[in-house]
């Protein structure tokens, strides 16, 4: 009996499909008019979701999906514009109201005439590649140098040919030259034209070249360049000033700008200090390597072909004679450190505000008698005790604070011995002599008087071309003697200096 019941029962397959019997319902239930509602609203949704799928794969019905290399066809083709369609988007969304847009077409899986569609992202489509409006450019000759045969030969030195050619060149100069669109005007250039153009663009090219590394390179406007600024920046960031605040004055030679002074550890920085920076061009003060060149402290370090290395040297020369002068107990500003062509020192002035130059100074009588004395015991005081000669002394150099004068711009300054000093003497002494005789000083001494007060010689002479002719006499004779003299006679005035800022960048 258990037997029997074994085999009467039925093995069920895991693979097998199962039976579903459909649950029971009454008559009334499948009657409802909201069941036939709903169905037909699920068969109606049912119905659009094919004819969409329908219509992007573009099936006809009459085709066999039963193939699998035509389903595959039809679900690459589906992915295929799935991407173009989120390519376009990305393509719109990149671009935006951009006047230049860029295309992405080159990525595109479909090509845009095959999917023309009416929607939106496929309005601006534009085929870049078939733009029937863009002119050809000319053909090219093949390389046997000539097309055609017999009458209608045309060889590659042809008039057209070679006009059309030198015509679609142009487009291959600098986008700043407007060269138009000559090849839809059917523009022919001859050779002649055309290379004179391409001379004249590579020669506006290396101007603009020359102009722009000029401008960058150079301080001739406001003296602040880029090396410039990055040197001030480090001075405020190494706490030696604290701020700076603007120009205050602008010469042949160099700017001037205010500052308040920081703190320093190995240097006294005052309160309120100026930055005179050197100009780096020559353009405007070109005669300064006769002051540089005979001059034996740095004669061995010129060099006329370097620009920066001589504003250096123009730098440091004003150091060591500002030095030399504040020993000697002269009124000049005091130094406070040097790098490069940029030197800090002490402000003449308060709050800001420089002190009036002696031309510009408003002084009483007795004020400008006391002025010019006290002109004249520093030209004697720097002559004898520094032994320099200012040699650019006038009253624009000379400054009126605290009731007494103050000596500034000495870099141009040079010893007795210096092949043109007792020149530069003598043009000091008429600069002072004209100014106080003009100011109404009646107590100023002549040229020649005050030449020789303060240089100490004896030289009696009423005329001025005989006078001049006695200096460069002297002059002669003290150039044997400056030759044959130790540098190292002086070296303790090269030691009392400031320090220099020693900075690898050039």
């Amino acid at each position: 009996m258990d037997q029997i019941d074994v085999s009467t029962k039925e093995v069920k397959s895991p693979w097998g499909t199962q039976n579903v019997t459909a649950p029971p319902c009454s008559l009334a239930d499948v009657m409802s008019e909201q069941l036939a509602k709903q169905l037909h609203e699920d068969l109606a949704s049912f119905s659009s979701c094919s004819d969409v799928g329908l219509d992007l794969v573009d099936v006809p019905q009459d085709s066999d999906t039963s193939s699998d290399l035509m389903l595959a066809q039809m679900l690459q083709m589906e992915f295929d514009r799935e991407f173009d369609t989120q390519l376009r988007r990305e393509e719109k969304k990149f671009n935006g109201q951009s006047k230049v847009s860029i295309s992405f077409e080159n990525y595109r899986m479909v090509h845009p005439f095959e999917d023309s569609d009416s929607s939106e992202d496929e309005v601006d489509w534009q085929d870049t590649r078939h733009d029937p409006y863009r002119l050809a450019k000319p053909t090219i000759t093949p390389k046997k140098g000539f097309t055609g045969k017999g009458k209608n030969i045309t060889t590659k030195h042809d008039e057209d040919v070679c006009g059309r050619k030198n015509t679609a060149r142009m487009e291959n100069f600098a986008p700043e030259v407007h060269v138009g669109d000559g090849i839809s005007m059917d523009l022919k250039l001859s050779n002649h034209v055309y290379n004179a153009l391409k001379r004249h663009c590579q020669t506006e090219q290396r101007r603009g070249a020359r102009l722009h590394e000029k401008k960058e390179h150079s301080t001739a406007e406001q003296a602040v360049d880029s090396r410039t600024r990055l040197l001030m920046y480090k001075m405020v960031n190494a706490g030696i000033l604290e701020n700076i605040n603007g120009c205050i004055s602008t010469g042949k030679e160099s700017v001037v700008f205010h500052a308040d002074g920081g703190s320093f550890e190995e240097i006294i920085v005052p309160k309120e200090c100026v930055l005179k920076v050197f100009k780096t061009t020559l353009n405007e003060f070109k005669n300064r390597d006769k002051y540089i060149k005979d001059d034996y402290r740095f004669k061995d370090r010129f060099s006329k072909l370097n620009p920066r290395k001589i504003i250096r040297l123009w730098a440091e020369k004003e150091m060591h004679n500002l030095a030399r002068m504040k020993k000697a107990g002269i009124p000049c500003p005091e130094v406070v450190v040097l790098k490069k062509h940029i030197l800090v020192m002490s402000f003449i002035g308060q709050d800001q505000v420089p002190a009036p130059k002696l031309k510009e100074a408003m002084l009483s009588c007795e004020d400008m008698k006391k002025a010019y004395y006290q002109v004249v015991q520093m030209m004697q005081q720097l002559y004898k005790e520094c032994n320099l000669i200012h040699a650019d002394l006038s009253e624009y150099n000379m400054l009126w604070h605290d009731g007494q004068v103050w000596l500034i711009d000495v870099s141009q300054s040079v010893e007795p011995t210096h092949p043109h000093g007792l020149e530069f003497l003598f043009r000091d002494c008429r600069n002072v002599a004209t100014f106080f005789q003009k100011a109404g000083v009646a107590e100023a001494l002549s040229v020649y008087e005050l030449f020789n007060t303060v240089s100490g010689l004896q030289i009696s002479c009423d005329n001025e071309a005989d006078f001049l002719a006695q200096i460069e006499a002297l002059e002669k004779m003290n150039e044997d003697h400056v030759q044959k003299r130790s540098k190292k006679a002086f070296t303790n005035f090269c030691d009392d200096g400031p320090p220099l800022l020693n900075d690898d960048d050039d």
